[in-house]
């Protein structure tokens, strides 16, 4: 039986559409690798135009719902999005969050704190698991940023690499999921902002006090390295931006 939608109106038909489509998807309407109906069918439907309607499966397939095949068979289809592709779109909005404010520096520090302590307490509690693959990432990626030549980009790409591990250690897929927009997004965001002012020595040294706790399956020394780190990244923050603040009242440019 075809899926019924609701007509919409003009204004942001697009979105509208998208939404209607997603709705359908989420609570089953629409299964997964179904087809869904042409863009002209989908035009009469839903009373709009054809470029309308190919907007709105542009934003489905943006967030991994929907995937287009070629050929007398092809169309669009239902699509289910990998763990990777819904933490990608996770870790995207949360970046766009920071960028425009919606995201301050309080509610990153404490997001950050409170779900990597969970994930330290995890990992150093599963002593059935072996932690050595976990643990020999965050090793390499310590030895990594003790070198003197490495970029301040570089850097701080291996930050985000050796706190993936810590979490991915701790062997929860939904921490994972989550923990990905904390890391893979409003990290890297906080490391650009201060890494001018920051001593790369201090950040190495929290990683390696880290690392000593979880080799040691320690869980209380793991939170304290992470809240000292928490507490120092936030402090040069907040320098940086005070900085920024100063410069851009006096004209000035970084």
């Amino acid at each position: 039986m075809p899926v019924e939608f609701e007509s919409v109106v003009t204004v942001s038909a697009a979105k509208q559409i998208a939404d209607s489509l997603r709705a359908a998807i989420m609570d089953g309407r629409l299964k997964v690798d179904e087809r869904l109906p042409t863009e002209e069918e989908l035009a009469q439907r839903f009373k709009v135009s054809r470029p309308t309607v190919r907007e709105a499966l542009k934003r489905l397939a943006a967030q991994h719902l929907i995937r287009s095949r070629r050929g007398p068979t092809g169309g669009n289809f239902v699509a289910s999005p990998t763990p990777e592709d819904a933490a990608r779109s996770l870790a995207n909005a949360t970046t766009l969050m920071v960028a425009v404010g919606d995201i301050g520096l309080a509610d990153m520090a404490t997001a950050r704190l409170e779900l990597e302590g969970v994930c330290c307490r995890l990992a150093a509690a599963r002593e059935d698991v072996d932690l050595s693959m976990f643990l020999a990432t965050m090793r390499r990626e310590l030895t990594r940023q003790r070198e003197d030549d490495l970029s301040d980009e570089e850097f701080c790409a291996s930050d985000v690499r050796f706190h993936r591990a810590l979490v991915d250690a701790a062997g929860n897929a939904l921490l994972s999921y989550l923990m990905h927009a904390v890391v893979e997004a409003l990290q890297p965001v906080s490391n650009m902002i201060i890494y001018r002012v920051r001593e790369r020595e201090a950040i190495v040294g929290f990683h390696a006090r880290l690392l000593e706790a979880l080799e040691r399956r320690n869980a209380e020394a793991g939170v304290a390295a992470l809240s000292d780190l928490v507490a120092y990244t936030g402090d040069r923050t907040r320098e940086a931006l005070d900085r920024r603040a100063r410069r851009a009242g006096s004209g000035q440019t970084d």
